[in-house]
């Protein structure tokens, strides 16, 4: 486990590659899938009012969210929740849907309504080749929004890395602590500033 610093904002969002080329509010995206002009299911998300095209997955991105989820499932204490590639409601007209959210609450507590910020623990993103959007884009959008803890998982180099004491608003916005953990090592996991639990960084990877 070895510290280091946060990379710099990208002066431009690196997902504007595979974007919409106009904005959306909430409302909007919303309705195209009330609509039906987004079926649901489809691969898109809502990244600062861009409709983002999600990257295809692999198997070393299936076989974490696998590992992940029996781990969590069995570690979360009693109200908290697991939601797996499920859409979050943020303030900055984003509404991504990040590969875990640890949240409070129940399968009710979220019958009318996404997760936002104040019921959100913790996010997770497992990074192929999303890597840089993940790390610079929605790490910048997890910050504004003053998620506590963010995990990318970097499928690449084998590495969980841990983002804390989100800071900044608007593009300035970004986690000033980063840790990063090998194969070998264990991952906390923290919810509410305790630790409820570990990962091991080998059981994601294999």
């Amino acid at each position: 486990m070895t510290p280091t610093a946060t990379p710099t904002t990208a002066p431009m969002p690196y997902y504007l590659a595979q974007s919409s080329f106009r904005k959306f509010t909430l409302d909007e995206y919303h309705k195209m899938i009330e609509t039906g002009v987004l079926v649901d299911g489809e691969p898109y998300e809502l990244l600062e009012g861009h409709l983002v095209l999600k990257m295809s997955r692999g198997i070393p991105h299936d076989r974490a969210i696998q590992a992940l989820t029996k781990r969590f499932v069995r570690m979360v204490p009693n109200g908290w929740d697991v939601r797996t590639q499920c859409a979050i409601t943020l303030t900055n007209g984003s509404e991504p849907e990040p590969d875990f959210a640890l949240v409070r609450g129940d399968e009710k507590t979220f019958a009318d309504h996404h997760p936002g910020p104040s019921e959100i623990g913790l996010l997770i993103e497992i990074s192929d080749s999303s890597l840089a959007i993940d790390r610079h884009d929605k790490g910048r959008i997890y910050a504004r929004a003053d998620i506590p803890v963010y995990w990318v998982v970097n499928v690449p180099e084998k590495l969980v890395e841990v983002y804390t004491q989100p800071t900044g608003t608007g593009d300035a916005a970004a986690y000033t602590k980063r840790e990063d953990y090998a194969p070998g090592s264990a991952v906390p996991v923290v919810l509410d500033g305790a630790q409820v639990g570990t990962v091991s960084v080998s059981d994601i990877f294999g």
